[in-house]
């Protein structure tokens, strides 16, 4: 399949070249106001306000103001999105409008999209460096797959990185903060030659280190992150042009660090004391094991962390072929991940994990689109990936001597074929339509779970195929020049795959699939100062893909992703943008959903481990009807802003705070309930009238909010331990452009 998809980007760049040479470039769209944003979330250029989706657009300028530095952190603005880091780990998993995944190996894909300028990211380890000199985001909610990419089931998330200029142009921005961290980002960008373009980017984030060991008082939390990325852009013709965009990043950084909500006695008396409930909010605690810190490359004394490196490069070729328009997209991603966490917050090596993965991602798509102004808007396309990733994790517990080791390889090919269809019945009604077909292989590659000194046994091998159809039908009706009502039923599906940690089986699990109904209106009112934007959704979700047990007959218990028959959600969201008078701007944003399960018959855990002799075997299976219970995420999200810019002697300023709130999570894992919070954050900036430099002051957590994340069951104490973020953090930023 390399083959394959390099030869049709080749012919593709061959087919751009042949056209007659000229001096003309296409540039990337950009932002033009806030009361018109222009967006490329179907792949063509339109306002915001005339999409028929549910969807926010955040600005380069806005995410730094609001301190978005990873994209885990769009949860603060955009409502029903939650970003969990699974256990402090570095693999951020998406949770959109109550679809999303609890996964921390690597193996398997997201429910949203990531996509950073168009190139599909399916493993999200490996989107934590993308967040530096971006255009926008574009954030989309709902199933997807008949536009770009790979089918999802929770929407979409766009990061378009900013493109080369004509003119040269050159900034840097710099921050310095508590806890001794720093942050230094620049670019240059300019004509290289006549006809060449470029751009040059680089960021680097230190420090910041907030928790600290409770026997050593060694501090954890120190960002080590750096990347860089070089753009160009080529005039090919008249009519077409090539953009090549290559990224390399490095992550470092330190863990989470982990607090008990309970007291923990190690396993045996001998090893140590009881250690207490953690009450001081920054402590924590971990310590390798001279056998773990052998396998996994680093010193008894290290920290839990990450050693990771990617590097991603995509060549876009887009040419006006008269009756369409062109775009191949050739793209590969390899990464290398090495991380280790200490799961259970304790010197004692109760529940330690360390992850290794090599990751190779090689990609193409090429879309046709209409290029006229008529009544029929279309785009046909296809997408193929051919994805491998080599690797496992070692785990140590308590009740057992030696390491857990469980490796794996997996191999996907996959190819889609898709079309997205516009039809203006009238100049105000429209009817969209769009289909896609998704083929997959996957195949798995494990000799299970092994614990030292035992030898591995013999490779296994399981496979996974899927053939799915995934599509969307909207009707979009102007109700005046400024308000767009919407209704679209849409069918989306997310891969299947296999569970590769602490398993001696890994027995695939389904795609899950979503058949989503929604209803929605986007407005503009008085001369474009008011925004009112609103949906209503409803999903009828099958084999819904959860973090649940097994059992085995020879095993026993077994960790596994499985799948839920059936469930529901349903929820909405309101959204407000008032500029009431010149320089003040007030944002509102809610978002509401509820969700449980419609048909699902569970493993009864405790019943099934008492129905069977200790060491097995395990033949009595005891399950326990669970239909009807809720969904684990939260019921709502609040977020807002309020900002304020005016003129005073010749300076420039602006005031701005934002505020974000998420309620309750009940935690079956636990037993117990993660309580809700509200954060809030702030800033100051002034810049002279008459120079490019601006300099700000902020603060996130201005309140010291002391807050969860989420909590886990991974040590033996009766309270398990919880992940908990940081306080109030404050900085200086200087922002300078040429």
């Amino acid at each position: 399949m390399h083959r394959l998809l390099l030869g049709v980007s080749s012919a593709a760049l061959a087919l751009a070249a042949a056209l007659p040479a000229a001096a003309q470039s296409i540039p990337d769209t950009e932002a033009t106001t806030v009361q018109d944003v222009v967006v490329t979330a179907q792949r063509r250029e339109q306002a915001s306000q005339d999409v028929g989706i549910a969807l926010n657009v955040l600005g380069g300028e806005e995410l730094k103001e609001k301190g978005v530095s990873v994209v885990n952190e769009i949860e603060n603005i955009v409502p029903n999105v939650e970003v969990d880091s699974q256990f402090g780990g570095g693999q951020p998993q998406f949770r959109i409008r109550g679809i999303g995944a609890t996964q921390y190996s690597a193996n398997n894909t997201s429910s949203a999209g990531i996509y950073v300028d168009e190139v599909a990211h399916p493993y999200t380890v490996t989107t934590q460096g993308a967040m530096f000199d971006i255009a926008r985001m574009e954030i989309l909610r709902g199933p997807q797959g008949t536009l770009y990419g790979s089918n999802s089931t929770a929407g979409a998330v766009n990061i378009i990185t900013n493109a080369p200029t004509v003119d040269f142009r050159a900034g840097m921005t710099a921050e310095i903060g508590n806890y001794d961290r720093y942050m230094v980002e620049g670019y240059v960008s300019g004509q290289i030659a006549p006809g060449l373009l470029g751009r040059l980017a680089a960021v680097t984030e230190q420090g910041g280190a907030w928790q600290f060991n409770r026997d050593t008082g060694e501090v954890l939390g120190d960002r080590d992150k750096s990347a860089i990325r070089g753009r160009l852009t080529w005039d090919l013709g008249p009519q077409a042009t090539a953009n090549l965009t290559a990224t390399y990043m490095v992550d470092k950084s330190d863990g989470l660090g982990l607090r008990l909500r309970g007291p923990y006695a190690p396993g045996n008396a001998a090893l140590g004391p009881v250690i207490p409930t953690d009450t001081a909010w920054r402590i924590t605690g971990w310590q390798l094991s001279p056998a773990m810190a052998a396998v996994s490359g680093r010193s008894v004394g290290d920290k839990p962390g990450r050693d990771n490196a990617g590097f991603d490069i995509n060549l876009r070729v887009k040419a006006d072929l008269g009756w369409a328009a062109l775009t191949s997209l050739t793209a590969y991603q390899t990464f290398d991940r090495s991380e280790y966490n200490d799961w259970d917050g304790t010197r004692y090596q109760e529940s330690d994990v360390y992850f290794y993965n090599q990751l190779d991602v090689l990609s193409q798509e090429v879309r046709l689109a209409s290029t006229g102004e008529g009544r029929w808007n279309w785009l046909v396309g296809v997408h193929a990936t051919d994805e491998h990733i080599d690797g496992g994790f070692y785990t140590q517990f308590r009740n057992l001597a030696g390491l857990i080791n469980t490796p794996y390889g997996q191999d996907v090919q996959a190819a889609g074929i898709f079309t997205h269809n516009s039809f203006a019945f009238t100049d105000r009604f429209r009817l969209i339509a769009g289909l896609r077909y998704e083929s997959e292989e996957r195949s798995l590659r494990t000799s299970g779970t092994t614990v030292a000194p035992a030898l591995p046994r013999a490779t296994l091998a399981y496979s996974n195929e899927m053939s799915e159809v995934s599509g969307r039908v909207g009707l979009e009706y102007d109700l005046t020049d400024s308000a767009l009502l919407y209704a679209s039923v849409a069918r989306g599906v997310k891969s299947g795959g296999f569970t590769t940690y602490n398993a001696t089986s890994a027995t695939p699990f389904r795609p899950e699939i979503v058949l989503a109904y929604e209803v929605g209106v986007k407005s503009d009112w008085f001369h474009n100062r008011l925004r009112a934007n609103g949906a209503l959704f409803f999903y009828d979700y099958t084999d819904q893909q959860i973090q649940g047990i097994e059992y085995d007959r020879l095993s026993g218990r077994l960790g596994k992703i499985t799948n839920v028959p059936k469930s529901e959600i349903y929820g909405g969201e309101i959204e407000l943008a008032w500029t009431p008078f010149e320089g003040l701007t007030i944002t509102q944003a809610y978002g509401y959903k509820e969700g449980e399960y419609s048909e699902f018959f569970a493993i009864n855990d405790a019943a099934t481990a008492a129905a069977n002799p200790a060491n097995g075997p395990w033949d009595v299976i005891i399950s326990t009807d669970r239909s009807g219970e809720p969904l684990q995420f939260p019921k709502f999200t609040y977020s807002g802003s309020v900002a304020y810019d005016w003129t005073m002697a010749g300076w420039n300023l602006r005031a701005e705070t934002n505020y974000y709130q998420r309620d309750e999570i009940y935690n079956a894992s636990s037993a117990s309930v993660l309580a809700g919070y509200m954060l809030w954050n702030g800033s100051v900036t002034v810049g002279p009238q008459t120079a490019d430099w601006r300099v700000s002051l902020w603060g996130k957590n201005l309140f010291s909010e002391h807050y969860d994340e989420t909590r886990n069951g991974f040590n033996g104490s009766a309270r398990p331990t919880m992940s908990p973020n940081p306080g109030r953090t404050w900085g200086v930023r200087l922002s300078y452009s040429y």
